[in-house]
């Protein structure tokens, strides 16, 4: 198995009768995702994806991938939330975070997942003299931030190229038959790709949503897929000893005993996209009715010396996890230094990669110490293969903890109070009354 579970630091938090109490909710949890009498169940198609998905989509995802790596230079990712992240979290989990800088090929930069004028301006500036391709992922069309950007990289793109030229270097992905930008593309003739029905944004990654712009990173998506396939495989089975079902469990007893924020924890900064990910998961998945564990993150040891405080001596109201890749990308031989003058000889001659798991196990040992609950999530690597696999694993438990939580971990309902505010304010039609009250607020 690519990941584990090991919950050998909660022992003294955690009593394995409390985990005996909890199995039967599990149980349960795991009956209603299988027969889909839970709710959210219009939203699973998740589930079975590694083993159904489109293998015709699939082939036409790799045609484009090739298109674009041989006919452009960059290729500009334009989405939000769902539509970005995991994308980006694969990509530079198994490529890098300097992916772009130190790799020859297209160079992938996501935007539309902001409003910062700022930030499109140095977009737009990455395109200057380079041949690109943009693929626009909503599956509405008419998301702001993702359409505004797409507005403004659409024009770019056809005054460099022309119209005609442009249509050839657009991709949508989006909704199968319905929505402005289906409607869009289809008149345009734009390459599309679906973005299904029964699968929502945060579980979207392993659809045309992140497979395009993975597939253009170089990253394999058939070992992708065969890492998810398999993770489906092991954690379809209920069972005590799941291991996505252990951490669903460890996640909530922590939360019944007053733990309200977990920290996702990783010694490896090509991860940190991964937590990212992993909070719009969590965190759109169980934030509701006034219920559910805070999803933060941190990457060591570089948060050591400044999270690292708060984690070791702040309120007792958090508990940890951390991700143990146990296999790295790349190691660094450490040589001895003639007079030692930095006085780190005593790390000399061995690989960089043992003191980095030195500083983890002495951070374990330092904070379970100190009164925080801790659990490991152990990966091979970041190969496309095990980050397949961990993100199944994810999916898994989030689910059976919303369950947990006797929450709908499939909608997100509050995620639109700021959408209609904004547009009140911005004065869009149909919400004239709302924005005189808004603005009354905002000036009282």
């Amino acid at each position: 198995m690519s990941v584990k579970f090991n919950g050998k630091h909660l022992a003294k938090f955690i009593r394995p009768e409390e985990y005996d109490a909890i199995y039967p909710q599990v149980e349960l949890a795991h009956r209603q995702l299988n027969d889909h009498s839970g709710p959210g169940n219009d939203f699973l198609g998740w589930m079975d994806l590694p083993h159904t998905y489109d293998k015709e989509e699939f082939a036409r995802i790799k045609q484009a991938a090739e298109k674009i790596r041989s006919d452009s230079d960059v290729l500009l990712v334009a989405g939000i939330g769902g539509s970005y992240l995991g994308a980006r979290a694969v990509v530079e989990a198994c490529k890098g975070v300097y992916h772009n800088d130190i790799e020859d090929g297209v160079k992938i930069y996501f935007c539309g997942n902001t409003i910062s004028p700022t930030y499109l301006n140095d977009i737009i500036r990455i395109t200057k003299g380079k041949r690109f391709s943009i693929n626009v992922i909503s599956k509405s069309g008419t998301t702001t931030e993702t359409a505004l950007a797409f507005r403004v990289l659409r024009k770019l793109l056809e005054d460099s190229v022309g119209p005609e030229e442009a249509n050839k270097r657009i991709y949508a992905t989006t909704d199968r038959s319905k929505g402005t930008l289906k409607q869009l593309a289809d008149a345009q003739g734009w390459p599309t790709f679906v973005v299904p029905d029964d699968v929502g944004g945060r579980y979207s990654v392993l659809t045309a949503v992140g497979l395009l712009p993975i597939a253009c990173a170089g990253i394999d998506i058939d070992a992708l897929m065969q890492g998810a396939a398999d993770a489906c495989d092991a954690y379809g089975v209920c069972s005590p000893d799941n291991d996505a079902y252990r951490y669903a469990m460890t996640r909530n007893i922590l939360y019944r005993k007053g733990k309200l924020v977990e920290t996702l924890a990783c010694f490896e900064p090509d991860f940190a996209m991964m937590n990212e990910w992993y909070k719009q998961l969590f965190g759109e998945s169980e934030g509701k009715d006034q219920k559910g564990l805070m999803p933060t993150s941190c990457i060591f040891s570089t948060d050591l010396h400044s999270m690292g405080q708060f984690l070791q001596d702040g309120s007792r109201t958090m508990f940890e996890t951390y991700v143990d890749i146990k296999n790295t990308r790349e190691d660094f031989y450490i040589e001895e230094l003639e007079g030692n003058f930095d006085g780190l000889n005593f790390l000399a001659n061995q690989n960089m990669s043992v003191v980095n798991r030195k500083a983890m196990e002495g951070t374990i040992l330092a904070h379970t110490d100190g009164g925080v609950p801790l659990g490991v999530i152990e990966v091979d690597s970041l190969s496309a293969y095990d980050v397949g696999y961990l993100i199944y694993f994810f999916w898994k438990a989030c689910a059976v903890s919303g369950y947990l939580l006797s929450v709908n971990p499939f909608d997100q309902p509050g995620v639109e109070s700021y959408k209609k505010n904004m547009f009140a304010l911005l004065g869009k039609p149909g919400y004239e009354d709302r924005k005189a009250e808004l603005e009354a607020k905002l000036n009282g």
